[in-house]
């Protein structure tokens, strides 16, 4: 990548002299997010970053008479470009824009923390040591000198407890310190084998780098030693001969690794630790010996049993599940009630203009749809952020990775594909705890086969009609399909569109810790407030659509075949009539892509409008006059598997921040309908069935 052409979003952030841009940078699970939200507080933004998926979360602190204006970067374990957020983090990080680094250690696994504090010291930024969750390393009978720490690093080591919010502002206040008084020594980075340094001093002398390189020649000459393609392009780009820089360091890696019997990227990886490793001899004491069994082993005995670790994981699952869709039920059931109350008045002193049916047909049930669906956000994502923040999810994903990834899916896919079963927006959401842009977009294809709860009217009316005492089998069959399809669908996603890509990883199992009530509740509102203004808007013009095809032209009965809707139906009948259909139900399932619970309003109004009948007749008996059990079936398929709801289409786009993936979802997932609809439709009438 030419540094030149490098992204300008640190630029245009805008910094004056009273502010000052902070970056996070630290392992997953380190607290890093944590000390992000106790630091802003409610004064945080999330977005993803430009052109990826990946969550981008800023925030700002007034403090000390300076505005800090902090970003809290992916959690990565190196800066490697090997993955999406290692080059997001990298980019970021040596783009010259960030005036300190805050490295959050987890202060209880030092040795595998630090592994990115050496690279850091290498890169050569102002550096802060955030030495977090200090408390728990006490508890372990760990005493860390930091004063010594800071001594044989060369950076400010300030111990903290973010959860508690203690030593947080001594952070910025050491960051603030670094800016006002930068320190003249550099910070005391990893010495290599004496040969390997020979050359690096070799190589500085002879591939002299421009004078306003923004990068230290040592650590692109490291990088591009390692094998890191990015900094071998930065450094051919930056020598005074690019050509000769890149035939300079293959010759000389050949040599090294010649010389020294194996990789070189091993060796270098291998100096690294021996420095963490002499570096904790120095720093660490225990002051009583370690437990032989932890609190954290003591309870991963149990939750990660051969044989219990399964059982109590779908038990908190189906509990999850329980208050998401049990108690937020409740509460939708009163803001459903004040909604009809709403409608009712409206109804009762409103003239009858198209005004009056905009809002009564349009804008309320849109509206109304959403603010329904908020108490479920709520206690969904309060519900992962504690199983989060608790360290459990890491084991549930444990727990399922081997049978997920016989489906071509991540481990941790198994989670919003349980919670599709509620609604597919949460669950789409809820992929954000992939780490992977792949195993995020393959999941997300996938989550619209769950049969979420608007589907299960259509499945209630159709088989309580046709299928009696079988019903409860047949909706069963319908959800079993709808899994089906899913494993069948991500093996064949992944082996197309992703086959060069592995979604294996090294499981991390963070230590158990309670979580705290803000934490949550930031998380909650984050997630709260991205549901009702994106999603939320796409429902409301959906519905203002589907009203608008009704309704046309004026005077027409809503949804007659005069009307649009009618008009469109007609059309579409040549293409839904090979699966027993009519246009009625081609316009039913039109109308059903804004919201899976029009399909059966939209089927009463179609089928029971009275046209040579004396009276209307109820949606069942339409129902039954109109279909076959065969029809039947292959409608609910179609229903079960055809387009996501509008809700879902924009929560795909949000989380995918591609129309193009939104697009091939939604046309596979047609696709796929109509070879499943046409299958059942005309099989069963080979077979007599129906």
């Amino acid at each position: 990548m030419n540094p030149q052409r490098e992204t300008k979003a640190i630029n245009e952030l805008g910094k004056t002299p009273q502010e000052l841009l902070i970056a996070l940078a630290g392992n997953p699970n380190s607290g890093k997010t944590t000390f992000f939200n106790q630091l802003t507080g409610a004064h945080q933004h999330v977005g993803n970053w430009p052109g990826v998926t990946v969550e981008r979360k800023e925030g700002t602190v007034d403090i000390l008479g300076v505005r800090f204006r902090i970003v809290d970067l992916p959690g990565i374990y190196s800066l490697s470009a090997y993955s999406q957020e290692e080059m997001i983090a990298r980019d970021f990080l040596i783009s010259g824009g960030v005036d300190v680094v805050v490295n959050v250690v987890d202060a209880a696994n030092l040795e595998r923390n630090l592994y990115l504090t050496m690279q850091l010291l290498e890169l050569g930024v102002p550096l802060v040591i955030a030495l977090n969750m200090i408390d728990e390393a006490e508890k372990r009978g760990q005493h860390i000198d930091t004063a010594k720490m800071s001594r044989l690093l060369g950076v400010p080591v300030v111990p903290t407890q973010a959860r508690a919010g203690i030593g947080t502002d001594r952070v910025l206040a050491e960051a603030l310190e670094l800016v006002r008084q930068p320190r003249k020594s550099r910070p005391h980075a990893t010495r290599y084998h004496p040969t390997i340094e020979a050359e690096i001093t070799r190589l500085e002398k002879t591939l002299r780098t421009a004078a306003d390189c923004p990068l230290p020649s040592r650590w692109l000459i490291v990088k591009s030693l390692e094998g890191d393609e990015d900094a071998l392009n930065r450094l051919a780009v930056w020598a005074e001969d690019g050509e000769a820089a890149r035939a300079s360091i293959e010759s000389t890696r050949r040599h090294l690794e010649t010389h020294l019997g194996e990789s070189l990227e091993t060796v270098i990886a291998d100096s690294r630790y021996g420095f963490i490793e002499g570096l904790l001899r120095e720093v660490v004491r225990f002051k009583k010996a370690r437990e032989a069994i932890t609190i954290t082993d003591r309870i991963d005995a149990v939750v990660l049993h051969p044989w219990l670790g399964i059982p109590i994981f779908l038990a908190l699952v189906l509990l999850t599940f329980e208050l998401t869709f049990g108690l937020g039920g409740l509460v939708s059931g009163a803001i459903e009630e004040a909604v009809s109350t709403l409608a009712a008045h409206l109804r009762a002193v409103l003239p009858d203009t198209p005004l009056r049916s905009l809002l009564l047909e349009g804008v309320i049930p849109g509206v109304g749809g959403v603010v329904v669906f908020l108490p479920n956000i709520c206690i969904l994502f309060a519900a992962i952020s504690f199983l989060e923040s608790s360290g459990y999810m890491a084991r549930a994903a444990f727990l399922m990775d081997r049978l997920m990834h016989a489906m071509g899916l991540h481990g941790k896919s198994f989670i919003p594909m349980l919670m599709g079963f509620g609604c597919n927006v949460p669950a789409i959401m809820a992929t954000r705890t992939l780490e992977s842009f792949e195993d995020r977009v393959l999941t997300i294809m996938v989550l619209p086969l769950m049969s979420c709860s608007a589907r299960l009217p259509i499945y209630i009316l159709f088989t309580g009609v046709f299928f009696g005492r079988r019903a409860a089998l047949v909706i069963f069959s319908l959800y079993a399909l709808g899994i089906i399809l899913a494993v069948l669908s991500g093996k064949l996603l992944r082996r197309v569109f992703f086959a060069e890509t592995s979604s294996a990883f090294v499981m991390e199992l963070p230590p158990y810790r309670l979580p705290t009530l803000k934490g949550t509740a930031l998380d909650v509102w984050e997630r709260a407030w991205i549901f009702l203004s994106k999603a939320g808007t796409v429902i409301l013009a959906a519905s203002v659509v589907v009203w608008a095809l009704g309704s046309l032209p004026w005077g027409v009965p809503f949804g007659s075949e005069q009307s649009l809707a009618g008009k469109l139906g007609k059309l579409l009948e040549p293409l839904v009539a090979p699966l027993g259909l009519d246009w009625r139900a081609a316009v039913a399932l039109l109308f059903g892509i804004a919201a899976k619970e029009i399909v059966v309003s939209t089927l009463g109004i179609l089928y029971s409008a009275p046209s040579h009948a004396a009276e209307r007749l109820s949606t069942a008996d339409a129902v039954a006059r109109s279909f076959t059990p065969l029809t039947a079936y292959a409608f609910m398929a179609v229903s079960l598997i055809y387009v996501p709801c509008a809700a879902t289409i924009a929560a795909i786009k949000r989380e995918t921040n591609s129309w193009k993936w939104t697009a091939f979802t939604v046309c596979y997932t047609v696709c796929l309908a109509y070879v499943v609809g046409l299958v059942i439709y005309q099989v069963g009438r080979v077979l007599g069935v129906g």
